[in-house]
């Protein structure tokens, strides 16, 4: 398994272009109720929007996506909502999946899996399986996930799996048995729809990234908002811990 630089050991090289953007969609509901549409419309439409970012996102060169689509406390919302959003995730990933193949785009899903339809994780193993070998950019869905449930999950796996840790463990220990082991850490974490806060969202890989809000909602999130994105990021002074001084020394 590849060993991605952790920001608070090391201190990662601060590239241009973000090599992982990390994005909260928020807004769909709002979108559809601006325009007297049922919440589910904007759920709809919002999918357009994740097809648009990964289209820009593999045209600069950006190396891994991840989107945010369902908490762990998203299973308070309404129920008739919370059946939609999975019937939409499995008709939007059953119908993606030969254009992701094509595409070289590695899929993967992060989050409990447990509660869902077997019929969903089938589809879902099935797509991880079919772009396992491809070489462009990966992006991963954050389903059923919470960043706390993603700590306790690593820390339960990895003394499972080396006991003899629970006497005492570091840092680099527990990294191999986070959900996302397999990527850097998130350069840039982009939430729109007006809200600032994290959601709970990759506690643990968002230490060092950039913070961008938006007040664009998701379901009007296009090529031009994620420049805008992209241009605050490369405004940034990513130090590190560093002073200003020592970055000019040793940037």
């Amino acid at each position: 398994m590849t060993q991605f630089q952790s920001s608070t050991r090391e201190i990662p090289v601060a590239k241009a272009v973000p090599s992982h953007i990390a994005i909260i969609m928020d807004g769909n509901g709002r979108w559809a109720k601006q325009r007297m549409l049922p919440r589910i419309a904007g759920h709809q439409r919002g999918v357009k929007s994740v097809r648009n970012t990964i289209r820009h996102c593999v045209g600069i060169g950006v190396e891994y996506l991840t989107f945010f689509a369902f908490s762990s406390e998203n299973w308070r919302r309404p129920k008739d909502e919370v059946s939609f959003l999975m019937t939409l995730f499995y008709s939007a990933l059953a119908r993606e999946i030969d254009q992701i193949q094509r595409d070289n785009l590695r899929f993967r899903v992060i989050g409990d899996l447990s509660p869902f339809d077997a019929k969903l994780v089938r589809l879902i193993r099935d797509a991880e399986a079919l772009t396992r070998e491809n070489t462009g950019l990966t992006f991963t869905i954050a389903a059923n996930y919470g960043g706390r449930w993603d700590i306790m999950q690593a820390v339960s796996s990895m003394l499972k799996a080396r006991p003899e840790l629970a006497s005492g463990f570091e840092e680099k220990d527990i990294t191999p048995y986070l959900s996302m082991n397999y990527a850097p850490e998130p350069d840039l974490f982009i939430r729109t729809g007006g809200e600032q806060r994290i959601s709970n969202f990759l506690l643990w890989q968002l230490a060092y990234a950039e913070l961008y809000f938006t007040d664009t909602l998701w379901p009007d999130f296009d090529s031009p908002a994620l420049e805008l994105a992209i241009q605050s990021y490369q405004a940034r002074e990513r130090r590190f811990g560093r002073t200003s001084e020592q970055l000019l020394a040793h940037p």
